[in-house]
């Protein structure tokens, strides 16, 4: 049988959902700034390692001008093991700087102006703590997508772009959330658990490979 875009969609949604019922993000935080601050130290980082070096520190960083007063020099002692830590140092810094005389901005437009924050930080900030209609393309979502066949692209930002197109609005919060876990914990990179897929009978990757 072969399926349309937006049925893959639809089982695609329902399904990830059984599945993952109560994805919400992993990385842990106590309030705003934290969260946004993680999510800034995330990119090409898995959120074990971030929320190991949180862990620690986050006991000294809880608002802006906790990170004024730190420096530099001393976030990267705290960040060290998180890659391109010194270019995240920097821009952990001079968003504290910013932050500390400003409230965090709700509109992708002001996010994205603060050092360290691209479309998709922004886009799985206000996800999380808006609840915006927002898909948040990671490795992890832009493999699934292409995998199945609901997106032929070649990067991130392109499945970002052609996703949110063509998904519904009020499916991309959820779909944000259960896409993560799926793609980080059944739908792996080297080793898909294809055998055991619920949605192996729309995927057009288990096809291919069978």
């Amino acid at each position: 049988m072969k399926y349309s875009i937006k049925e893959k969609i639809e089982i695609l949604r329902r399904e990830t959902n059984k599945m993952f019922p109560n994805a919400v993000t992993e990385l842990n935080y106590k309030n705003d700034f934290q969260l946004l601050i993680a999510i800034i130290m995330s990119a090409q980082t898995t959120d074990k390692q971030v929320n190991k070096v949180n862990d620690i520190f986050f006991k000294t960083l809880i608002k802006p001008s906790d990170g004024v007063k730190l420096g530099v020099e001393n976030i990267e002692k705290y960040i060290n093991t998180v890659s391109f830590y010194k270019n995240k140092s920097k821009n952990i810094f001079r968003t504290c700087e910013i932050l500390n005389s400003k409230k965090i901005p709700k509109n992708i437009e002001e996010l994205i102006k603060l050092p360290g924050v691209g479309i998709k930080t922004a886009k799985v900030f206000l996800s999380i703590t808006e609840n915006a209609p927002y898909l948040g393309v990671d490795t992890h979502v832009h493999r699934v997508l292409n995998r199945v066949g609901i997106v032929k692209t070649k990067t991130a930002n392109e499945t970002d772009k052609k996703a949110e197109k063509i998904i519904q609005k009020k499916d991309l919060t959820q779909l944000h959330h259960s896409l993560i876990f799926f793609g980080r914990y059944h739908c792996i990179a080297r080793k898909p658990k294809c055998l055991t897929c619920p949605i192996s009978n729309i995927c057009s990757y288990n096809k291919k490979e069978n």
